[in-house]
């Protein structure tokens, strides 16, 4: 059976499609992480895998329980996950949907990891190396991880530089045994 990333691929490459005719690819963010969040509901997903609950009864719930958020096309897009039996892939649909926006918006999600909390000055400077560096607007998301004795681990799309202290004694150790 193919992967629920592979089979939602097709499905959030027609709503990037939809979105970017109607040119409202916020609203369909919008729409695409309302509905993930009714279809991930521990409720909904037992609905949703129960085989003697009829699609249609399925995608009506959920258009009821969305109801004046959906636009027709996105309303449209439900009942053709529903006749399809992708309602259980809609997560991986607005994750990849996500990926497409940022591509288009030329955006780029970086995470920093530190073992302390970076100022503000610090997250910003380090947000305009990366932009230099990458050609593209960053969203940094900054995280701490108390395990880390020192530095930072950035992760922005393909890029990953770690500048952790654990690192660097690691190859500081490797380069003495050479």
């Amino acid at each position: 059976m193919a992967e629920k990333k592979t089979i939602a691929r097709p499905y959030a490459q027609a709503a990037f499609d939809l979105a970017t005719a109607e040119k409202d690819l916020k609203g369909w963010s919008e729409m695409l992480q309302l509905i993930a969040a009714v279809t991930t509901d521990a409720t909904m997903r037992d609905l949703i895998s129960n085989p003697s609950i009829s699609r249609e009864k399925l995608v009506d719930l959920i258009l009821d329980i969305c109801d004046k958020n959906l636009n027709d096309q996105a309303k449209n897009f439900v009942r053709v996950l529903g006749e399809n039996k992708r309602l259980n892939i809609v997560t991986e649909i607005a994750s990849t949907y996500e990926q497409h926006r940022a591509e288009a918006e030329k955006v780029i999600e970086a995470e920093v990891v530190s073992a302390f909390a970076l100022s503000d000055a610090q997250q910003k400077a380090l947000s305009a190396a990366l932009k230099k560096r990458l050609g593209s607007d960053i969203n940094l998301v900054s995280k701490v991880d108390d395990t880390m004795i020192g530095g930072a681990i950035v992760r922005a799309g393909d890029l990953v530089i770690d500048g952790s202290v654990s690192t660097q004694l690691h190859k500081l150790s490797h380069a003495l045994m050479s």
